[in-house]
């Protein structure tokens, strides 16, 4: 076994270990085609397949799975990668107004992709702003702005939007629902999920953001009036979305920075640990449930603690110990994320008809019926990794 390197070995410029975890996360969004839980169904009284099914759904309304991380730790990635591109940009002699500008036609850009992405399949332009895209996109420019601040100021920040979200909450009042369900939630969902005491101002269809996208997103043209969002989602998440990422910036600033990587990786952890802690301390005392639905602030700081821990464990094993050889699979992912994502939305459906077509039903059916959806997923995995591969052998790479 190789020996560490010394933290003097440690290069501030571009980390290994940010693109394997960026690719790591696009690796749980595209796993998704694997539909582990049609699996589990078959076997309901295994629980390893009960359990890998778990992670690979949302929670349903309180607590965390690991495919829960995903749009955390993309967000918290667009932060520490902002920390190295205006670093390098002010290197390159770029002003504030032309890094702005970018950041802003570059806010602009993801905005307008996530909409156009949710409204594939649709009769009409669907208008939504909770998905990934355009929560990131809603908070960048404001992002960017921090980026010329001090890590002080962004701590203010990033506790300022922690504090208001969480007053904003406090203040607001339901109104009375007809038998007492709010809209879009059944008697059975509601007696498993309902929260009460202080933490009942974050209960799904029965909040702050939901009576802000009532008014906001009948703005804008729709088939019918919005009423309510199926899984609880908001477009007021994107505020909170933005303490994530400012915690992803400063966390770059920390790796970018000087000294020594051991003392880097120390702050991972301390923080990461501490913020997990804290998140769920809010939780279990009744502050504010982690509710990543709603991005509520006891979920940033838990989801976020998370995403440092995670980035701890990268940048330990492929920054410090420079053991690299298995981020191959990752960083073909990671480098093309915004290729990969539209892949995701845009050519799955696509993919698994076609290998139906050519190699026909039965070509997935030879372990059998219960494994039929998990062998024909991983086909279609296997086609996008390779197409991303492709793209990654001639570096073209999809930048916004």
């Amino acid at each position: 076994m190789s020996q560490p390197p010394s933290d003097s070995a440690v290069p501030s410029g571009r980390l290994v270990s940010l693109d394997a975890y960026r690719g790591g996360v696009m690796f749980l969004m595209l796993a998704e085609v694997l539909r582990l839980g049609t699996v589990a169904r078959a076997f309901p009284e295994s629980g390893a397949w009960s359990l890998l099914a778990k992670h690979q759904s949302h929670a349903e309304w309180v607590g965390c799975t690991l495919h829960d991380l995903i749009q955390p730790s993309f967000s918290f990635i667009v932060g520490l990668s902002l920390a190295f591109s205006l670093a390098a940009r002010r290197a390159a002699g770029r002003g504030t107004v032309s890094i702005l500008g970018h950041a802003l036609w570059r806010a602009f850009f993801l905005v307008l992709l996530g909409i156009f992405l949710r409204s594939v399949g649709k009769p009409s332009t669907h208008f939504t702003f909770e998905d990934t895209l355009t929560q990131i996109g809603l908070g960048y420019g404001f992002l960017s702005l921090a980026g010329f601040g001090s890590q002080r100021a962004r701590w203010m920040a990033f506790l300022g939007i922690l504090i208001g979200i969480w007053c904003a909450f406090t203040s607001y009042s339901a109104p009375v629902f007809p038998e007492g369900l709010p809209p879009g939630v059944s008697a059975e969902w509601w007696s498993q999920h309902q929260l009460g005491g202080l933490a009942s101002h974050w209960n799904k269809n029965a909040n702050l953001s939901w009576a802000f996208d009532r008014w906001f997103l009948n703005l804008f043209p729709r088939e019918k009036p919005f009423e309510f969002h199926p899984g609880g989602y908001a477009t007021l998440s994107f505020i909170p979305t933005l303490a994530t990422m400012i915690l992803g910036l400063i966390a770059g600033d920390v790796l970018r920075g000087e000294g020594p990587a051991g003392a880097k990786l120390k702050w991972l952890v301390y923080f990461g640990a501490g913020f997990w802690l804290a998140g769920w301390f809010m939780h279990f005392a009744g502050i504010c449930p982690v509710v990543k639905r709603l991005w509520t602030p006891a979920w940033v700081l838990s989801s976020g603690g998370s995403c440092l821990l995670l980035m701890a464990a990268f940048y330990y094993v492929a920054d410090i110990l420079s053991w690299r050889w298995w981020t191959l699979p990752l960083l073909v992912i990671g480098s093309n994320s915004i290729a990969a994502y539209c892949m995701d939305h845009l050519f799955v459906g696509f993919i698994r008809a076609a290998l139906k077509t050519h190699l026909g039903a039965a070509a997935f059916a030879f372990a059998g019926p219960a494994y039929e959806s998990l062998v024909q997923g991983a086909c279609v995995f296997a086609v996008i990794w390779t197409l991303l591969f492709l793209l990654y052998r001639k570096r073209w790479l999809i930048r916004i």
